[in-house]
Formats: structure tokens, C-alpha cells, sequence
């Protein structure tokens, strides 16, 4: 490709070309930790996003920043802005005028001084006083007259967002054309209120007032969307103050801009926006408990924040029915918190879409959110990578990408790994090889290391094995309960991925005993229930060994209790803690039943619980097999351990 065919720009936004692509293993190993504590999947996948992942602020540590900001806000300001500039601006015209009658001995000035005496204690009552006054100072006029344009500007400023900042050098003229666009404002309006159609209409006011919208709405309902926002934002600002201050704002207001028109058509400005938007929040309000003081626009801003805020902490709670991470108001989270929020944001619902999207998480026929297949085989990936770490030490059990030591050939293949001492498959070698010269554009053929595939190989032994893992509620009491379901998920992921033709069945025991699938242990909830049925397990797994004849039995067995429940004829499963003689002989009975179809029994001890050793040394001796105690991060490495030591043993 030639360069001119390249074009380059800035990046505005949407993602980060350049971010790292989503951990789905980080998530997806969250995901299984919580599912098998006892969480659902849609639990669980909420509590991940709430949580976030390593690099990325979840849910809830963004929700705190918000509430965080919120309270900044409420204890740093209050709302005496308007009024505490109106009185300093009036005390400045006040003194510069009494210190221009001082020197001058006529009874006018005389008769000013006493005017001047009697003005009312309040501030808008002073300032209505003073509106037909003649003032001698030039200073102090220009000191009132700057009270009724700030008026005018806080009063703009708290309907109309940015206008302060543009009328800060008033001119005559500016009045009028405010007060002009307030009357086709409020025309618009309520013709829309009318049900007319006000599409030319609306284009022709903004082609005449636009910029007094820096939002540049498009129709004339954002254009509604936007007024009302800033108008209820101002409402509850009023409703936030002392019913003094209210009532000394609000005249004061009359006098905006020296004309009391302008106040009357901001009345029927948030008259005909009430009517529009009902739904807007126009008597909520808040308390503001700091030492910085907020003018009007300033104040109907900051109450406009808290409204944006308490709607981002919804958004980000997903309480509410149909909630997803796409309702999150992007734009406005920048605004309060900065960019680094919104890539947080971006990036959790980046993380939940890919996990619905690489089918991580399925709905079952209930509509229920379920682990899917592929989530498991991940899960059950993870696990046994974990076992095979701690297996390292021990050479000839460490290696599970060996389907054999000593078979034959399987037909499949796979490339060399650093330790593998299978026969090279020479042609796929070579192939390999020469696709890899041929797409770099080389000339002669040379194996590289990566080009070599080896030869799989197995034993043609099979082996029918039963894991028997204790659900009791003392495993989910004593934090074994997760250890437990790593190890069967290893187990599992090991015999379906590289000992095939082994037969596994997973078997729970709690009160009663079943046989259940690894995506039904994964999900299994702990549940409170007296009775270690190991009599009924080992019922289930000699089952299992017979309908397996032609292969090698193992039974391995994960308890922390002594068996403290049997199984009677009639299948009632009786309790008795301490554990009775005959809860004892039927579960002994039962190891004497698989020792005589050849099983090898090992059991794995957790806990040291010394009623529960000597039993389990009985039945190793018994079923001619061995007592494992591990520690919790050695159970998965001792039971697959144990297995692997088993096949090599046949």
C-alpha cells in the first residue's frame, strides 16, 4: 500500500484504539469464584461489575466518588450569593453618596441624608426605594445601576446556562434583545402547549435568537428538555433558601435590569415549562451548609449538579428494571467526575457485552442466566493450570499435556512443548515450516522451533473414577467449600480434555447423596442440613464402577466429618451425631464392596478432627488405599495428583 492510500485524524471519541483489549480470564475467574461461593450468575456478574477488575473503578467506587462530590458541594457553599453582592454593592453606593452631600450645607442635601436615613432595613426594599432616586455621586450610580444589571444577569444566568458570562458588558440594546427573546420564547412555547405545529416556528427562533442556546437544540422539545432542567434546577434552589431569603430574592428580581417586565416573562417562562414537563423535580430542594457563598446562576448550576449526580447514582446502581451499563450517561459523568470515570465506565460495559458476547454467560429455558459450556471448560482450564503449577516438583505427575507415557498413537497431534519426549510428526513439521517461509517471503526452508508438532499418544487402559465430595455445611462454614469445586472442576477438565475415554462421576453427599453434572456442582448453594451420608456415596459409586467393568476403578473421597448419616433399605437417610456402630458398618460395608471390585479408595482428610482420622485410616487400610491431608491450596494439586499416580500405577 502506498502512503497517500493511509489518512490520519484526531480521535474524538467512542474507545480507546489503543487501550489493552478486556481480561475476560480476570473476569471470568471472578465470575466462577462467586458462582461457587454460592452466588447466581446474575449475582455474581453484578457483583463484578460493582467491584471492577484490576486497572478499572467499578460500579460502586464510582458511585462513591459521585456521593463523595455531592457532599463537597453541600458543605463548601451556601446560597447568599446574590444577596450578599446586592448588599455590598448597595452599602458601596450608599457611602459614596452620603460622602458626596456631606460637604454641601443646602437643605437638599440636607433632605437627601434624611431619605437616604429612611430606607428600610431590608435589602429589596432599599433597592425599590432607591429606583426614582436622584444620585449626586457619580460613583454611587454607577454602584446601583450595577446592582440592577447583576439582577438581570443571575436572573438570565438561572434560566438560560452561559448567558452571565455574555451579558457582562450590558448595553441598552442588550435589554431589549433579551427581553425580545423572551416574548418569542414564551409565544413558542405556548403554541407547543397548544398542540400546534411549531416546527417553522421553532427554526425561525432559533435562526433569530440562537445564540442565546450555546446547547443548539434541534426541536423543539430538547429545546424544552433544556429549559425545564435549568428552571426546575433554579425552583429548588429558591425552595433550598429561608423563606426571608426567598421572599428578598425574589423582589429583588423585579428590578432586573431596571425593568419588571423582564421578571414577569421569566414567571411565564417557568409557568409554561411546568406545564410541559410536570415530571421535572419542582419542589425538592437541599441544604447547603458551607462558607462559599453562590449567586443565582451559580446556585441553580450547583442544584442542577446534584440533580445530574443523584441521576448518575441511579444509572450506576442498575436497580431498576431492564438497567444496563449503556444507560450511563457518559457525557455527564465526565462532567462531574472527569475522564477517567468514563473510562471506567466504558470499559465495564465493554466487559459485560464481550461476556454475553464470547457466550461466557447463557439464559436457560426459564429465562434464568446460566455459566455456559465454554465458561466451564475456561473454569475448569484455570483450575487444573493452578494444579499443574503446584505440581512442578514431581516430573512424572506435572506434565498433563501428555495423554500417555508409554500408548499409541492417537491420530492428533500438537505442538512441542519445552519437556515433551514424544516422536516428531514429521510431514505437519515440515508443512508448518514451509507455509511459514512461504508467507514471510523467504527463499529456502528452515524448521523453526515453532513449526514442530509432535506425535499425542495414550493408554488404552481406561479408568471409571468417582469423586465423592462432601456438601455438608460445615465445608461452606469452614471456607472449603470453594476449594472443593476447583478440585472437582481440574479433575473434570483433565479427564474430558486429555483422558477421554476415562469415566468421571462427580458425587455430593450431604444428608443424601447424588451424582450431578460439573455445571450443577459449580452452581451449588450451600444449604444448612445435618448428616455426612458417606454410606450413600460409596452406594453411588460402586454403581458407577459397575457400569464400568472393563476399566480400572478409583474412588477418591473429599470429607472433613466422620460419616454421621447412612441410608436405610427403604431409602430414608437416618442422622446421629456422634455417629452409631451401624451408621459405621454400612459405610464400612460399602468399602468392603469396592475393594472387592478392585477400587483403589483414597480418601482426602480436611480438618484435624481425630474421631475422623481414625475412621479414614480405617478405610484406607480396608480399601486398599491411602489417607491425603492437604492444606485447602493443596487439595486440587493432591486429588489430581493422586489420580495421575493411580493411571501410572496400572
Amino acid at each position: 500500500m502506498t502512503a497517500d492510500r493511509y489518512r490520519y485524524g484526531p480521535w474524538h471519541d467512542g474507545p480507546d484504539p489503543l487501550a489493552p483489549p478486556i481480561d475476560l480470564r480476570e473476569a471470568l475467574e471472578a465470575l466462577g469464584r462467586d458462582v461457587m461461593e454460592g452466588s447466581s450468575p446474575r449475582a455474581a456478574l453484578e457483583e463484578l461489575l460493582r467491584r471492577g477488575t484490576r486497572g478499572t473503578a467499578g460500579l460502586d467506587e464510582l458511585t462513591r466518588r459521585l456521593w463523595e462530590r455531592r457532599s463537597r458541594i453541600q458543605r463548601r457553599h451556601n446560597l447568599d450569593g446574590t444577596l450578599g453582592e446586592v448588599r455590598e454593592l448597595l452599602d458601596r453606593a450608599l457611602a459614596a453618596e452620603r460622602t458626596a452631600l456631606f460637604p454641601d450645607p443646602s437643605d437638599d442635601a440636607r433632605f437627601r441624608e434624611a431619605q437616604l436615613d429612611a430606607l428600610p432595613p431590608g435589602t429589596a426594599a432599599a433597592v425599590r426605594e432607591l429606583a426614582e432616586y436622584d444620585w449626586r455621586s457619580p460613583e454611587a450610580r454607577a454602584a446601583y445601576e450595577e446592582i440592577r444589571d447583576k439582577l438581570g444577569q443571575e436572573l438570565m444566568e438561572s434560566r438560560f446556562q452561559g448567558m452571565k458570562q455574555a451579558l457582562n458588558q450590558m448595553r441598552p440594546e442588550d435589554t431589549e434583545r433579551i427581553r425580545a427573546m423572551m416574548a418569542d420564547l414564551n409565544e413558542l412555547l405556548l403554541a407547543h402547549l397548544r398542540g400546534d405545529d411549531t416546527k417553522d416556528r421553532f427554526d425561525r427562533f432559533m435562526r433569530k435568537h440562537g445564540e442565546f442556546f450555546p446547547e443548539n437544540p434541534r426541536t423543539v422539545e430538547e429545546l424544552i428538555d433544556a429549559l425545564a432542567a435549568r428552571a426546575a434546577a433554579a425552583q429548588r434552589m429558591m425552595n433550598s433558601m429561608s423563606a426571608q431569603q426567598r421572599a428578598e430574592l425574589s423582589e429583588l428580581m423585579a428590578n432586573a435590569f431596571g425593568d419588571p417586565r423582564l421578571a414577569e416573562q421569566v414567571a411565564t417562562l417557568d409557568a409554561n415549562l411546568r406545564a410541559l414537563r410536570p415530571g421535572e423535580d419542582w419542589t425538592s430542594s437541599a441544604r447547603f451548609r458551607g462558607q462559599d457563598p453562590l449567586g443565582l446562576g451559580e446556585g441553580a448550576q450547583a442544584m442542577a449538579d446534584l440533580a445530574e449526580l443523584d441521576a448518575l447514582a441511579e444509572q450506576l446502581a442498575q436497580s431498576y428494571p431492564g438497567a444496563r451499563l449503556e444507560d450511563i450517561d457518559l457525557e455527564a459523568l465526565q462532567r462531574q467526575l472527569g475522564d477517567e470515570a468514563t473510562v471506567d465506565a466504558r470499559r465495564l460495559a465493554e466487559l459485560e457485552r464481550e461476556l454475553r458476547a464470547q457466550n461466557l454467560l447463557e439464559r436457560g429455558p426459564d429465562g434464568s442466566l446460566h455459566l455456559s459450556p465454554k465458561a466451564l471448560r475456561r473454569l475448569g482450564e484455570n483450575a487444573l493450570s493452578d494444579v499443574v503449577g503446584a505440581l512442578r516438583s514431581r516430573r512424572g505427575e506435572r506434565d498433563t499435556a501428555h495423554a500417555g507415557a508409554a500408548g499409541e498413537p492417537t491420530g492428533a497431534t500438537r505442538a512441542w512443548a519445552f519437556g515433551d519426549t514424544e516422536p516428531w510428526d514429521v510431514s505437519r513439521t515440515v508443512r508448518n515450516a514451509v507455509l511459514r517461509t512461504a508467507s514471510a517471503g523467504a527463499g529456502a526452508v528452515r524448521i523453526d522451533v515453532s513449526d514442530v508438532e509432535v506425535v499425542e499418544t495414550e493408554r488404552r487402559a481406561r479408568a471409571a473414577v468417582a469423586l465423592c465430595v462432601d456438601t455438608s455445611w460445615s465445608m461452606v462454614q469452614d471456607d472449603r467449600w470453594v476449594p472443593m469445586k476447583r478440585t472437582a472442576l481440574a479433575l473434570h477438565h483433565l479427564i474430558s480434555t486429555r483422558f477421554r475415554t476415562d469415566e468421571l462421576a462427580l458425587i455430593t453427599f450431604g444428608r443424601h447423596a447424588s451424582t450431578v453434572d460439573i455445571e450443577r456442582l459449580t452452581a451449588l448453594e450451600g444449604v444448612w442440613e445435618q448428616g455426612t451420608n458417606l454410606h450413600h456415596a460409596l452406594l453411588l459409586a460402586g454403581r458407577h464402577l459397575r457400569r464400568n467393568p472393563d476399566a480400572r476403578p478409583v474412588v477418591l473421597i473429599v470429607t472433613d466429618g466422620e460419616p454421621t448419616a447412612h441410608l436405610e433399605p427403604d431409602g430414608e437417610a437416618v442422622f446421629n451425631y456422634p455417629p452409631t456402630h451401624r451408621t459405621l458398618r454400612k459405610t464400612l460395608a460399602e468399602v468392603d464392596a469396592l475393594a472387592k471390585l478392585g477400587a483403589s479408595v483414597t480418601v482426602f482428610m480436611l480438618g484435624d478432627n481425630p474421631s475422623l482420622a481414625a475412621f479414614v485410616d480405617l478405610v484406607a487400610k480396608r480399601g486398599g488405599g491411602r489417607v491425603v491431608a492437604p492444606d485447602l491450596d493443596g487439595l486440587g494439586s493432591a486429588v489430581v495428583g493422586d489420580y495421575l499416580r493411580t493411571r501410572r500405577s496400572r
